[in-house]
């Protein structure tokens, strides 16, 4: 007799994947078909800003299906623009305008092609060792290590030259024919490596003197994840570009490029383009984690909480802390992936790792209490490694 296929038979083998079926979701908690519970510190690769089965974003987007799941940008509609006008605001900052799209990688594809525009006969683009920020050409070019295992392509689009992080010598690199600059100002799989208020400063600095385009890749520590807006709000540095997604939709795909006035100028008719950017379900999603963020206080609950963690974590196998809000790096004195196999499998915590091998990354939703944070401060207490 025939058996039935398993549900993973007909998926590429691509991801390695965690020894956790997840049937559901509720608040910061995973639940698997079993019923046993697991504290959910990694929120799907830091997309679950508002964790599981929120109440106003599940409305905002079974509404909006409900009243028209899509249309292209062949035709305006109001939700577009809302969220187009929130993102802005939001932002605190003086961009002028919003190109929508569905990935990180895609919106730092656009960023960079702007980048190239505003730049003709530049050839370069600087990005930072540890960096990553995406898989298609022109990201995954930028990626560190990316050429030496999974790039692919038989050629980058430009010159890449990595520099070192925090290095402000190493800065001189950019020139004259450095087209743009492409940096976390919190790297997310680098091992929630904060920048540094001075560092990003100087790197402004660099970029005005050489007429080159700064952007700042916000993909995974944006949209209130620092406890900021976003990282350029806590650093106070003004980049000419924004690229952010993850948190962005709450788990709907959606990215989105924020431009100065200055870009925004360079930007020309059918010069960019996209399919499923800005549909109306993503922007109704991006208008209800906003609203979230805002109506419930949710940076505020990062910034406090976060401190909680950096408090009280220090014990077990964890010596130091790195990052801000949200986005932490937990530094391991063993290598990081056994400590997160005992957490999912001993406490049932599920944490991340990095391209830093002791560092332990949390990028928990932003409605995390202290009392989650105890749970996890005990876990790691608990563990012989």
């Amino acid at each position: 007799m025939a058996t039935e296929p398993a549900i993973h038979d007909y998926l590429a083998p691509v991801f390695a994947q965690y020894p956790l079926h997840v049937a559901r979701g509720e608040g910061v908690w995973l639940y698997t078909p079993e019923g046993r519970r697991v504290l959910d510190l990694y929120g799907g690769h830091a997309v679950a800003a508002l964790g599981y089965g929120h109440p106003g974003w599940t409305k905002a987007v079974t509404d909006q299906a409900r009243n028209v799941n899509f249309q292209s940008n062949a035709v305006p509609m109001d939700v577009r623009l809302r969220a187009a006008q929130r993102l802005v605001q939001f932002s605190k900052l003086p961009f002028e305008s919003v190109f929508f799209v569905n990935s990180g990688a895609e919106a730092n594809e656009n960023a960079l092609k702007m980048a190239f525009t505003m730049n003709p006969g530049r050839t370069e683009v600087v990005a930072l060792e540890m960096s990553f920020h995406g898989r298609t050409a022109a990201a995954a070019a930028l990626t560190w290590g990316a050429k030496e295992k999974w790039y692919g392509f038989p050629r980058t689009p430009f010159d890449v030259t990595f520099i070192p992080r925090r290095d402000l010598a190493a800065l001189s690199t950019i020139t004259e024919k450095t087209a743009a600059v492409l940096v976390e100002p919190v790297q997310g799989v680098g091992g929630a490596f904060d920048l540094g208020a001075e560092y990003v400063a100087a790197l402004r600095k660099r970029c005005d003197e050489t007429g080159t385009v700064l952007i700042f890749d916000e993909v995974q520590c944006g949209v209130g994840r620092t406890g900021h807006p976003f990282a350029a709000n806590l650093y106070g540095v003004m980049p000419d570009m924004i690229t952010t997604a993850k948190a962005l939709g709450n788990g709907f795909p959606c990215s989105a490029l924020l431009m100065s006035a200055k870009v925004t100028k360079a930007v020309k008719l059918d010069a960019l383009g996209t399919t499923f950017g800005a549909g109306p379900m993503a922007c109704a999603a991006i208008e209800a984690v906003i609203d979230a963020i805002e109506q419930e206080d949710l940076m505020a609950n990062v910034q406090r909480v976060g401190a909680y963690i950096r408090k009280t974590c220090l014990v077990g196998p964890v010596t130091a802390h790195q990052g801000a809000g949200f986005l932490t790096g937990l530094i391991t004195k063993v290598p990081a992936k056994f400590v997160q196999k005992a957490l999912l499998e001993q406490e049932d915590i599920l944490t991340g790792t990095s391209g830093d091998p002791n560092v332990l990354r949390l990028l928990p939703p932003f409605t995390l209490q202290e009392a989650d944070v105890d749970f996890l401060a005990a876990a790691l207490a608990r563990l012989k490694l």
